[in-house]
């Protein structure tokens, strides 16, 4: 499960809070979606007795994410690496917290192997803030690219703040993200830079022994 916090009224984000998103927008199934999920999930263990488990996952990434899932880091790092204009919509004074794939699997292993009784919804993910115009320059700096960033209007619902309350995933799961942004993204960056290559391929296609999935 990933949380759907749209205009967080709460800042962090504590499992408690219920959300605040728009029903009829522009992303509203996305937002919707995850939290039918959550319904669904509760419904099922309440009536047939299911085991569950609920995480809300914050910004993971890593290597082997999709070039082409639409997460910031991975648009801004296949821009870059392109030499395209990296797109920032607004003035990139939103901000989000990352978490690395390693960090996020930990928490989630972590989760499975707790005691039935504990069932979540747990946040997981990394309460460290950056803004999305930091992020930006970090991935120009790291690359190298000569690409220049360029301003495009938010689009509707863009939030402006998502930062984890992991206050819980510290008690129960005795876990915090150990691996800062400029650490997690060198290998990020050196797996997307392998893939696409000179640009002549689809990355989906260089390779079979390259599975993309999102992480």
């Amino acid at each position: 499960m990933v949380n759907s916090y749209r205009y967080p009224h709460v800042h962090p984000q504590t499992e408690s809070y219920w959300g605040n998103v728009n029903p009829i927008g522009s992303r509203t199934c996305y937002d919707e979606g995850k939290r039918c999920a959550e319904t669904l999930f509760f419904d099922y263990h309440r009536q047939h007795k299911l085991r569950i488990k609920v995480a809300r996952l914050f910004n993971t990434y890593g290597p082997r994410t999709h070039p082409n899932d639409g997460r910031v880091i991975s648009n801004f790092i296949v821009q870059a690496l392109r030499g395209k204009p990296i797109t920032v919509f607004g003035e990139g004074s939103q901000t989000r917290s990352f978490c690395y794939v390693e960090d996020t699997i930990e928490g989630l292993v972590r989760l499975m192997d707790t005691e039935d009784s504990f069932i979540g919804p747990v946040n997981i993910g990394n309460p460290t803030e950056f803004t999305i115009k930091t992020l930006a320059e970090k991935v120009i700096a790291m690359t190298g690219t000569s690409s220049q960033i360029t301003y495009h209007p938010k689009p509707d619902d863009d939030p402006r703040q998502r930062q984890p309350d992991i206050s819980l995933a510290r008690k129960v799961l005795k876990w915090e993200p150990k691996i800062p942004l400029d650490e997690g993204l060198e290998p990020t960056i050196a797996y997307f830079r392998n893939i696409i290559g000179d640009n002549s391929e689809s990355p989906a296609t260089r390779s079979p022994g390259v599975v993309l999935t999102e992480a």
